[in-house]
């Protein structure tokens, strides 16, 4: 079926022919075409298949490219991770900074190609199997960010560099969720409260930090149940921060 209330940049997105055939899109290309057209309609009744046609792509391509339809979507994250992984490996004065900053790349990345990102989003909230794998791409970062710091920081307590990734992690999906789901006001389009909440991030938890807590800070360690959603994870952390209670 189709949805006119589809954005024009996934609407335009037809299936390509004749030379254009030839030309191998980028996996985040692809990512984008299975947006839309899961979007339209609907995830299920989504083939690879029908995927790999409107991109231009043969089957076996598609499938060199991505295992199955299901690691499709997230593929941005991939590139992102990979870059995020290459910036790591230089050197950089501030660890605790260079995971904040890593994190406002994401947000900026996201930012610049929001209108896909929105309609991902819609995607995501209505397929189950989406919303899963979305919630490990979210461990990815974290994983990713704790075992730069352990790395980086030897002699920091581990669970410290953990509580940090997650910190930063649930504070930049809160923000970039915002900004997803704001009416178009710029306000929830810049980049300002993010920056914000991270310097808060690295105030409570970075020894050393540009913002970092004096001596005699107290360290609070927020327990959740299991079975908490990150969204609630994240609203009560910055809540907490804009009342002055961590």
């Amino acid at each position: 079926m189709s949805d006119p209330s589809a954005p024009a940049a996934l609407t335009a997105l037809a299936p390509v022919s004749g030379s254009r055939q030839a030309d191998a899109r980028s996996r985040v290309a692809v990512a984008d075409i299975a947006v839309g057209l899961f979007h339209t309609q609907g995830y299920e009744a989504t083939s690879a298949a029908q995927i790999a046609a409107a991109a231009g792509v043969s089957r076996s391509t598609f499938f060199r490219q991505f295992r199955s339809k299901d690691d499709v979507i997230f593929a941005d994250h991939d590139e992102l991770l990979e870059q995020i992984g290459e910036y790591f490996t230089r050197e950089h004065d501030d660890p605790w900074l260079a995971v904040c900053d890593a994190a406002a790349l994401v947000f900026e990345r996201f930012r610049e190609r929001l209108e896909v990102v929105r309609v991902r989003d819609r995607v995501v909230r209505q397929t189950s199997v989406l919303r899963d794998r979305e919630t490990v791409m979210v461990s990815r970062y974290e994983k990713t960010f704790s075992a730069y710091l352990r790395q980086r920081l030897p002699q920091v307590d581990p669970v410290l560099a953990i509580q940090f990734a997650a910190a930063v992690t649930a504070t930049h999906n809160y923000e970039l969720r915002r900004m997803i789901r704001a009416a178009g006001t710029e306000r929830m389009l810049d980049s300002a409260g993010l920056a914000a909440h991270l310097q808060a991030v690295r105030t409570r938890f970075a020894p050393g930090g540009v913002a970092a807590a004096t001596p005699d800070s107290e360290l609070l360690v927020a327990v959740f149940p299991a079975s908490a959603l990150p969204d609630d994870v994240a609203r009560a952390i910055a809540g907490r921060y804009q009342s002055g209670g961590m």
